[in-house]
């Protein structure tokens, strides 16, 4: 059975990273870069109105040959995003994840911003639960249950 993601969050921790959208690329990839992460909400007056990941600064900036210095967050950012709740299960949001080809989902709750997940997050506490079916399965076999 799979694990809510108030499970997942409460392992992990609950902290988010954000930056405004009046903030530049720049400085948000310097935040990213310093915090060891590849996306950021973007929270504006304590709502969340977006994303912005790595790919975004890449492909929306670098490749378009856009000034990093100079461009804002709200002009590369994603708006319209897909969130979870905290009692969805961990395969829904791989299945989301999957099915929108994104790598991280904003945990929201009420109309508050509960975490952040990400595709790694997802995989790792996959590869727990094998790894304990696996374990019941060898101690039922050999009758260590």
């Amino acid at each position: 059975m799979s694990i809510t993601v108030r499970h997942l969050l409460d392992k992990k921790g609950h902290e988010v990273h954000s930056v405004a959208p009046n903030a530049t690329v720049f400085e948000t990839i310097e935040l990213m870069s310093k915090l060891e992460v590849a996306a950021l909400l973007v929270i504006e007056r304590n709502k969340l109105a977006g994303i912005i990941t790595e790919r975004d600064c890449t492909q929306r900036v670098v490749l378009k040959e856009r000034p990093a210095k100079l461009t804002l967050v709200t002009e590369i950012m994603t708006e319209n995003l897909i969130c979870v709740s905290l009692n969805n299960n961990i395969s829904e949001c791989m299945e989301q994840m999957n099915k929108n080809h994104i790598r991280h989902l904003p945990v929201v709750d009420r109309n508050v911003v509960k975490g952040i997940i990400s595709i790694m997050d997802v995989i790792k506490n996959t590869l727990l639960e094998k790894e304990a079916t696996i374990e019941q399965m060898e101690d039922y076999i050999t009758g260590n249950a």
